[in-house]
This record gives structure tokens, sequence and C-alpha cells, in this order.
């Protein structure tokens, strides 16, 4: 059955061409919740913590896929909805990824559903792992067979609506974009589990939440992302989508300092990314890029005469192996790290998540 449902996944053509449902504002709290209707989705929680004096990345997603050909079913046991869940948690003095994943069908019935997404609020779930928004604050649970934790992670600052209010362009076409908003500087609390002995854990985290319904540009193999919170408060998001040969196809992100209410929108052509240095998996000989450059370019006069300049960044992986293996769910085999942000005379500034995808193989989801 597991092997049935990703293949019926993966055969899906989910996000080219499928259509864009018209355009609209972003509607809270009902846009926390699941958007059954579109191609696919994710909820995605990374972030640092520190216990005992040494330093942690963990991160929690969790996928929902529709099943195009089961839509028209009525029975309760109809796969209408694929959910996939990664977690993993990275020791940095240990220099060791732990990793687990789950994949579950969803009627939307409730009924004999193993895995379901609300579509009111943040609460999704898949067996004893969850995500889920309570009061204003989020719960994450997760458990693999050496490493578990549950922490709670408190807002310190607004969504941040990402792109145009919240809807992302993801390449030149119109259909290639997505509704997407982030929560960074959460103030992360709770218990963190490794080899049996369970840790009080603090530290900060970032959310994403995006759906679409096509987003990939065609000739699009992967992308290469950033969430960083740094230590002023303000945050960082870039990304750029790769063809086969590594050149970008379309780029983007945005930039919020603390206290402001909107946050500064890069246009593709500011954002550049230049791999520094490499590292090669001996899991599954894949080689990618564990040290970048990454450069915003002012281009905007306006942002100019305000004394916004441009600036470089240079992003490290804190720990080289951080591949996950998730072939099991959703077929792919990525790079998804705790790394941390310099500035351009070599400070660290912040730390947050970078994820490589599209390396091992072309990305099919």
């Amino acid at each position: 059955m597991r092997r049935q449902l990703l293949a019926a996944a993966l055969s899906a053509p989910l996000w080219v061409g499928a259509g864009q449902p018209q355009r609209r504002p972003l509607s809270f709290p009902r846009d926390l919740g699941s958007h059954p209707d579109t191609a696919i989705e994710w909820w995605y929680v990374t972030g640092s913590l520190q216990a005992q004096g040494k330093l942690y990345g963990f991160q929690l997603t969790f996928f929902r896929s529709k099943v195009p050909t089961t839509q028209a079913m009525r029975s309760a046991f109809a796969a209408k909805q694929l959910i996939f869940a990664h977690a993993a948690v990275t020791d940095v003095a240990g220099k060791r990824l732990r990793h687990d994943q789950r994949i579950a069908r969803s009627s939307g019935t409730g009924s004999v559903d193993l895995a379901a997404a609300s579509q009111t609020d943040t609460d999704v779930n898949l067996h004893d792992w969850s995500l889920v928004r309570r009061e204003g604050r989020y719960l994450a649970r997760a458990s693999g067979a050496d490493f578990g934790f549950e922490l709670n992670l408190a807002p310190t600052q607004d969504l941040l609506l990402q792109g145009d209010g919240g809807w992302s362009q993801k390449g030149p076409e119109p259909a290639q974009a997505s509704y997407y908003y982030s929560l960074p500087q959460l103030a992360v609390s709770g218990q963190l589990t490794l080899a049996g002995q369970t840790m009080t854990v603090q530290g900060q985290a970032w959310l994403d939440h995006e759906w679409s319904q096509s987003l990939l540009h065609p000739s699009a193999v992967g992308w290469d992302w950033i969430g960083m919170n740094l230590s002023d408060g303000s945050a960082l998001t870039a990304f750029r989508l790769r063809d086969k040969v590594g050149d970008t196809v379309w780029a983007g992100g945005s930039w919020r300092s603390k206290g402001a209410p909107l946050p500064q929108v890069f246009s593709p052509a500011q954002v550049i990314f230049q791999a520094e240095r490499y590292w090669k998996s001996p899991h599954s000989g894949t080689t990618y890029p564990v040290q970048w450059s990454v450069e915003i370019v002012q281009t905007d006069s306006a942002a100019a005469m305000q004394g916004v300049v441009s600036q470089r960044f240079t992003v490290r992986a804190l720990v080289d192996d951080q591949e996950l293996d998730s072939r099991a769910s959703t077929g792919a085999i990525y790079w998804e790290g705790l790394s941390e942000l310099q500035d351009s005379q070599g400070r660290v500034v912040g730390r947050g998540y970078l994820e490589m995808t599209g390396y091992a193989s072309p990305m099919k989801l």
C-alpha cells in the first residue's frame, strides 16, 4: 500500500500546467490552514536549539499533495490527499544528522484517515507527528528511531507576506506562482531527545507555509533557498530556481528589518547565488554546494536614497552531511540543514536553514 500511494503521488502532474486559481488577498486565520483544492502545499518549520552548551538544528515539514485521479471517488478509503512528513535533528558538535519520514493518505472524511490537515487553522498531523497552532502558539512534535522533540514556538513578530502581499512569483509565467507567507524569529522552548537522553532546549525558529497549483518552470530541476533569522531581529529570505546546467531560471526573496511593517521584496535580478565550497555525499554520491555567497543587489533608486545598499552574505553549513534521503515518501534526495549567515566582514550575523533540491535528480513532486 505504501508503494502504491507513493506511485500515485509521483505520477500525477501536480506542478506544471495544472492551472492557477484566481489570485485573492490572504485571510487569517483561515489561510493558516489547509487548501485541499490546490495541488501542493507544505508547512515547513526549521530552527536552531541550544542545550547544555551545545547547538542543534531541527526541521519538521508536512507536505499535502492532491491526487487528481481520486477526487470523484466516494469511498472513505479513497486517497484524495497524500500527506508526507519529514523530521530531522542536526547535532552540530557530533556532526550527525538524524532523520525520519512518514506518509499516509487522507480521504477528507476523518473516519478512517491516518493523516489530516484542518482547513480552518494550522492543525496537521500524521500518526503521532503534528504541527498545531493553539492560542497563538505552535506546537511541533515528531520522533524517530533515536530522536524526538516536542517544541513550543511563540511568535515574536507579525506574519511576513512573501512576494506581493503573499503572492510569490516563481517564474516568468503568471501560473508559476504560489501563496506564501513566513513567520520568522519564533521563540522556541521545549524538549529534545537524542539516543534516549531528554534535554530542555531553547532557540529560534522559522515557519514557512506555501501552496500552489503550478509552481516550477518547465526548465527548472530544483532550487536553492535560505531562511535566516538575524541576531538584530531582521529576517532574510532568498531563493533561486536552477536549470540542468546550474543557471538561474528565476530568483527572489525578501528582507524585513525588525519592527518594519512591510518587507523589501527582491526582484530576480537582485538575488545572486554563487557557490564557494562543495561537499560530496558518501551516501548518494551527490555533490552539493555547502557554502554560498548570496548577494542582494540594490537596483531601486528610491531605496538607495534611503540608505539601503547592496549586501553580500556568506551562507555556511554548520555540518556538511545534512543530506536527507526521502525516497520512501516524497521520492527525493535533497540537502537541508542548519547554517550560519556571515556578513561581508566575516562576522556571524544570524542562523537559519539552507535547502537545496534537484542535485541528485530533477525534482518531481
